[in-house]
């Protein structure tokens, strides 16, 4: 992993920094991308999620999941420090010190459960948040004879039959209720917030979401502790209502998922329309060189190598580094022969 750009500490401005793996212990397997991706020989068994660039911690955790940059101190703390340099003005006004984006490699080294997010409204009533948990994904690599997601119901259900499949534990007829979607590299998925879903064993996701830890675990036999650790400390029923009970027919779906791997242009805009109010998400082709934006944002490097120039200094990458870079960095150019992923959150214009 290339070292941080040089001169980075705590009284200067912040640098485009390249970071290391962050992979807290999960309840799921996973892992064996992620360290392929990186060329690591971490083979742990329950670390499939790279938290990069994080400012969220674990749900009930003070520290878990939060990013340590190279000098020693938490991005979140560096962020809170110094919010105009790393995040700009206008990010500022509409969202605070809050970077409004968490960033994530994941691997499913087997199925996740069926689960699904809070709405911005619930969260701010019930867990005092100002952000839900829409999320997207972006896929990269997939293993296995059949790599599907699982993602809302297929047809309308009612409450009291949601109620039983969870007081059952009935994972067959969650899952079975499901629309099961193949997918492969290039393919993107929203997931709005309370969308019941799952992702398969054998998919490889760079995943955005809002900058929180909340999963509502409709399907946590086998795969939590008890029923108590599923509803983030909330009544069943009242966590219950988070979850989107409506089906989606074909028509809804389209909406939510776009196939990318044909397009090879400079930027390759990655998700539906819907999602650019949460985070912006773009495949990056330099071949060559191309500028990016000031803002906040994560970039990893899929393929290739090449070097990230900013104002304030220079970076080395190649396969699998992942970086931070902030909004002080000015007008990044990208320079090499690599395909990187660059996500952002939402941007809003002062006028």
């Amino acid at each position: 992993m290339p070292a941080a750009a040089a001169g980075q500490s705590e009284a200067a401005a912040p640098q485009v920094i390249a970071l290391p793996a962050n992979q807290p212990h999960q309840f799921y397997r996973g892992g064996r991308h992620i360290a392929e991706l990186r060329g690591s020989s971490d083979d742990r068994e329950f670390g499939p999620e790279d938290w990069v660039a994080s400012t969220t911690a674990r749900f009930g955790h003070s520290e878990s999941g939060l990013t340590r940059l190279p000098d020693g101190r938490l991005l979140r703390d560096a962020v809170a420090a110094d919010a105009e340099a790393w995040l700009g003005h206008e990010h500022i006004a509409a969202f605070g010190d809050d970077t409004a984006l968490l960033v994530k490699l994941l691997d499913a080294g087997q199925r996740l459960p069926v689960h699904c997010h809070p709405t911005d409204g619930f969260a701010r009533q019930h867990l005092g948040s100002r952000f839900g948990k829409t999320e997207a994904w972006i896929v990269v690599g997939t293993s296995g004879p059949q790599p599907v997601v699982y993602l809302g119901f297929r047809s309308d259900v009612a409450p009291e039959t949601v109620e039983h499949w969870v007081r059952t534990q009935d994972s067959s007829a969650m899952l079975g209720s499901l629309n099961e979607i193949p997918v492969r590299p290039g393919d993107t998925v929203h997931v709005p917030a309370g969308t019941p879903h799952a992702i398969g064993a054998g998919v490889f996701v760079v995943e955005l979401q809002q900058p929180t830890d909340f999963s509502i675990t409709l399907e946590w036999e086998g795969f939590l502790a008890d029923a108590e650790s599923a509803f983030l400390g909330l009544e069943h029923r009242a966590a219950l209502r988070t979850v989107n009970r409506a089906g989606f027919g074909t028509e809804a779906l389209s909406g939510l998922i776009k196939h990318t791997a044909q397009h090879g242009g400079p930027r390759v805009p990655l998700l539906v329309e819907q999602a650019s109010e949460f985070f912006l998400a773009e495949r990056l082709h330099p071949r060559g060189a191309l500028e990016l934006a000031p803002s906040f944002g994560v970039l990893i490097v899929l393929e290739g190598s090449g070097t990230l120039r900013a104002e304030n200094g220079d970076l080395e990458l190649q396969r699998g580094h992942t970086a931070v870079l902030p909004h002080s960095a000015g007008a990044v150019r990208l320079e090499g022969e690599l395909v990187a992923v660059h996500c952002r959150p939402p941007v809003f214009s002062s006028e």
